[in-house]
């Protein structure tokens, strides 16, 4: 739960070598490659993006919000979030509704393929029984082993 599902991290007995582990992989591969290969100026923006959705996990996510907080365009969250995505980052999970005209513009909820990243991203590597998140950790770790 805390520390993902990598299976490197299986043979790393220590919880810091774990932690400098997947700290690398956010470093080496999200800031370094994905930026390079799509000549993604401005890292920090991306990051930023990431730590928002990481805290929104189980709720609805609005682009316009997103991109009023981290001051860019709605199409350019968008483009970033299409990206993670690409890259198996994060994923999207289409708003449901019974009436199919509304689910298509009911809002999405973005989830990560690893709780390890989510992790990392939002600095907090605490034990399950010291997090608040609990419901947000198990709720992306569920949804994660059903895709």
């Amino acid at each position: 739960m805390v520390y993902g599902n990598y299976p490197e991290l299986i043979n790393i007995p220590n919880q810091d070598d774990k932690a400098d582990y997947l700290k690398d992989i956010v470093n080496d591969y999200l800031l370094k490659d994905i930026l390079a290969f799509e000549n993604i100026r401005n890292s920090d923006k991306i990051l930023n993006l990431l730590r928002l959705i990481a805290f929104q996990i189980g709720g609805e996510v609005s682009y316009q919000e997103l991109g009023t907080q981290l001051s860019m365009s709605k199409n350019t969250v968008e483009r970033y979030l299409d990206l993670l995505s690409k890259v198996y980052v994060i994923y999207k999970v289409g708003g449901f509704s019974r009436n199919l005209r509304k689910e298509i513009t009911k809002s999405s909820k973005w989830y990560f393929y690893d709780n390890g990243l989510r992790n990392v991203i939002i600095a907090n590597l605490n034990p399950v029984n010291q997090r608040n998140d609990i419901g947000q950790l198990w709720e992306n770790y569920v949804i994660s082993e059903r895709i």
